[in-house]
């Protein structure tokens, strides 16, 4: 075959790609599609999956069904949804947690990297550092020097490696004070502890210690976010206080199983975008302290990688996990 032809034949084959790649967008999707959420029914991540699977099953005429496949701090739901067929009716509702923290932390039955695609990052959590009110301090860099006064002062977290643990260890380490960790098995009992007093600080998820600000039962000092949130817009960031360049918030992505077309990757992300521009759903996840955050395919593969490094030096520097 000359040069000449088989550029044409080349070409023809591209055009032929393009054209069968437009007709799969256009009919995606055909079907019911699944929505893989790795934690319990009721949850923080059960609930915006079904905000957010009820709007994409109004765009799409076709039913969203929330699978909850909870269990091991989201491994289960993860090995779950990288085990299904990568054609386009099967996604993942990840988070922080199961995605960055828990391959840092303990070995498990899935990578990150080879099993999935991101998709699109959809919505993103700050804590608020929250203190017992008989605590002497009005602000962070009060805490901070009361904190260097006295070694050893305790925060409350809701277990090894969640969240709060995770960003009490960060705060140990950019502000340079000795501050000891006591886990609970739970939210509930964390807050409460601090609360009464037992412990001195704690950053919590917004929906759980939102009533006891309210009713001045704690007090609040700082987000825990790179910026102030639209929830508690009083209330300063730690980078705003003192602590430059701290942000650690929860987040939440869509991912697919690895080897989706880019077809079906580039129409879902458009969708998710359409979706969370929605005033309705933004309302609804307002309700929860939850903010909607979209970034398309590249951007969000690159927050993971990001995520994962800085993440991994805290907790290498910390010691905390099975995997150090």
């Amino acid at each position: 075959m000359t040069n000449i032809k088989k550029g044409f034949a080349c070409a023809v084959a591209i055009a032929a790609a393009m054209s069968c790649g437009a007709v799969q967008a256009q009919s995606y999707p055909s079907k019911p599609v699944r929505f893989v959420v790795t934690y319990p029914a009721g949850g923080s991540s059960d609930v915006m999956a079904r905000i957010i699977g009820k709007k994409l099953t109004e765009l799409w005429g076709q039913q969203v069904l929330v699978d909850s496949r909870p269990g091991a701090a989201g491994a289960v739901g993860m090995e779950h949804a990288a085990k299904q067929p990568a054609d386009g009716y099967t996604f993942l509702l990840g988070n922080f947690g199961p995605v960055v923290a828990n391959p840092l932390l303990n070995p498990v039955k899935y990578n990150v990297d080879k099993d999935f695609v991101p998709v699109s990052q959809i919505t993103r959590a700050a804590n608020i550092l929250v203190t017992p009110n008989t605590l002497p301090v009005k602000n962070v860099k009060e805490l901070v020097a009361l904190a260097k006064k006295n070694p050893g002062m305790t925060y409350a977290t809701s277990g090894p490696g969640s969240m709060s643990h995770l960003v009490g260890e960060m705060f140990r380490r950019e502000a340079k004070v000795d501050i000891t960790t006591v886990p609970y098995q739970g939210g509930v009992y964390s807050i409460a502890a601090v609360q009464g007093g037992h412990i001195m600080m704690m950053f919590s998820d917004a929906p759980p210690v939102m009533g006891n600000l309210k009713a001045g039962k704690l007090k609040a000092l700082a987000v825990t976010s790179g910026q102030r949130t639209p929830f508690t817009p009083e209330l300063p960031t730690l980078a705003e206080s003192g602590l430059k360049g701290f942000d650690a918030s929860n987040w939440w992505g869509i991912l697919f199983p690895t080897g989706v077309s880019k077809v079906m990757i580039d129409k879902v992300s458009a969708d998710l975008n359409r979706a969370l521009g929605d005033a309705e759903v933004k309302k609804n996840l307002g309700l929860m302290a939850i903010e909607s955050v979209y970034s398309p395919p590249e951007q969000f593969a690159a927050f993971i990688q990001t995520e994962r490094k800085r993440w991994g030096v805290v907790i290498r520097e910390a010691k905390i996990g099975g995997t150090q």
